[in-house]
């Protein structure tokens, strides 16, 4: 009975800040490198430069981001505050370039693994692209990243 009762007067847990669209992408970018379970320095660097670019940061800025979304990512139970932030920053038109930043993280590693095939899939969905211009986005990060 007191336990009940403890459990009923316990304040709620607090909740998580919505992010802004900067942090929704650092904290996308970290969800989608560490779903494979792996978090590799590949990983952390793209992630970097990505928001490096982006965003016109400097490295500090870009990794001090980057550590801020760690933390939120790990907090963060869905991926809907992410993509929902990003949504209502990001137009239509500009989110298959956005689309093609993710999947050149997921890519990073060298491994294509399929958790990660179906988060792609999900966030794709979320931003309202199709599977086709998820598909192209990749493409083209794949041609970037050949590149570099």
């Amino acid at each position: 009975m007191i336990d009940i009762l403890r459990k009923l007067l316990a304040p709620e847990p607090a909740r998580l800040p919505e992010p802004d669209s900067r942090l929704a992408l650092a904290a996308l970018l970290v969800r989608i490198a560490r779903t494979d379970g792996l978090y590799a320095a590949e990983e952390v660097e793209r992630i970097d430069r990505t928001l490096a670019q982006y965003h016109g940061l400097g490295p500090f800025e870009a990794a001090r981001l980057r550590t801020e979304a760690e933390e939120m990512e790990r907090q963060a139970p869905d991926t809907v505050r992410f993509t929902r932030a990003l949504k209502a920053a990001v137009a239509l038109e500009d989110r298959a370039d956005l689309m093609a930043a993710l999947w050149s993280v997921a890519l990073a590693d060298g491994l294509r693994d399929a958790e990660e095939d179906r988060l792609m899939r999900m966030v794709a969905s979320l931003l309202g692209l199709t599977d086709v211009e998820s598909a192209q986005a990749r493409q083209r990060a794949e041609r970037r990243d050949a590149r570099e």
